[in-house]
């Protein structure tokens, strides 16, 4: 006697379309909630050392998603972005002096105009390092972040070892924070935007083709070495627009904190620790390890207890999550979603099972 269809179908669980559906349906309510704890929490929390922590990870958020839109999902190993972070924070100070623009939202419109300053930098950068892989890509780029940051130690303009400063914002008290604050979060929203398009579009569809295997991507037409340097300057854009915010907040820049290789380190080991070549990794990575290290920092200013810290978790999820800590839980929840969507063995099929175990 044969079983109903609608108890064969409940069986199988629902429908695949049903299934997108719903995981589109989640998927939505999750960046909705997102968006309202990131869009209340300087309204609700208005202590300026917790808003100035919110500040930077947001902005070493736009960083590493930045940098994860190259390096995740072409597979190059880019260790020279504090080119267009310093580039960024250069710009901005060079526009506002020279346009006599004042600090508020004026510098604010400016933010564009740094994106794009960093990312016709990379052209040349990317015309110089993309002309070769992987080792050689991470030394060249290294290579060329020195030579900016000897740059800016010699020439005039950027005002050698004495720096430049920036106009101060016209706000004062607790509120200082919350205009920098949102400009920050309209970036990353702007960044995860870029990296969401880019990874479902036929460009990122090339990007991780390259990714995969480069010379076979090649062979079946990708033209790989203008992919490459269109995805180096949309990742330098957002970069540069986050390093002129960053030190507009900050006030002064010189050259070795506008070209910091710590910043390039930093970026690489929170794509690393939330996943890289994913959409949310890099942003955990960001939001956990740079909050845990400002937070620390001001705790155990007088001594290196934070590093520690800070290389302990880091260490600790790569040995046990080595793709990182979202795409772990990702493969965690599918094995757990695929056990439970098989369907129970029947009788014969435990009958069957049990001879098969006796027998050996």
């Amino acid at each position: 006697m044969s079983e109903p269809a609608g108890a064969a179908t409940a069986a199988e669980g629902p429908p695949p379309a049903r299934r997108r559906s719903a995981r589109r349906a989640a998927g939505l309510g999750f960046w909705g909630v997102i968006a309202i704890v990131f869009g209340l929490f300087p309204l609700l929390v208005t202590d300026p050392t917790t808003t100035s922590i919110a500040f930077f990870t947001l902005v070493f958020m736009v960083a590493a998603a930045s940098w994860n839109i190259f390096s995740g999902y072409t597979g190059y190993l880019a260790l020279g972005h504090a080119v267009f972070f310093g580039s960024g924070g250069y710009g901005l100070a060079l526009l506002c002096e020279h346009l006599h623009v004042g600090g508020g939202w004026a510098s604010f419109a400016l933010l564009p105009l740094c994106g794009i300053i960093a990312a016709l930098i990379a052209v040349p950068v990317g015309l110089v390092a993309l002309r070769t892989r992987r080792h050689t890509f991470v030394v060249v780029t290294i290579a060329i972040f020195f030579i900016f940051q000897l740059a800016a130690f010699n020439l005039g303009f950027t005002g050698g070892t004495s720096g430049l400063f920036l106009p101060a914002a016209p706000w004062l008290g607790a509120s200082y924070n919350r205009p920098f604050y949102y400009v920050a979060l309209a970036i990353l929203v702007l960044t995860i935007a870029a990296s969401w398009l880019v990874r479902r579009s036929r460009f990122g569809l090339q990007l991780l083709a390259i990714r995969d295997d480069e010379d076979r991507a090649l062979g079946m037409g990708v033209q790989t070495r203008k992919l490459k340097l269109s995805a180096f300057m949309l990742s330098a854009l957002f970069v540069g627009m986050a390093g002129g915010l960053y030190f507009d907040f900050i006030g002064e820049l010189f050259p070795n904190t506008a070209f910091d290789p710590l910043f390039d380190l930093s970026i690489a080991l929170m794509a690393f620790f939330g996943g890289m070549g994913t959409l949310v990794g890099p942003l955990f990575g960001a939001l956990v390890l740079e909050s845990m290290q400002q937070y620390l920092t001001l705790s155990f200013s007088s001594n290196a207890t934070y590093l520690i810290a800070y290389g302990a978790l880091f260490l600790a999820v790569i040995l046990i999550m080595p793709q990182g800590v979202v795409p772990s839980i990702q493969g965690f929840l599918a094995r757990r979603r695929a056990r439970a969507a098989a369907p129970e063995p029947t009788g014969r099929e435990q009958k069957l099972a049990g001879v098969a175990g006796a027998t050996r």
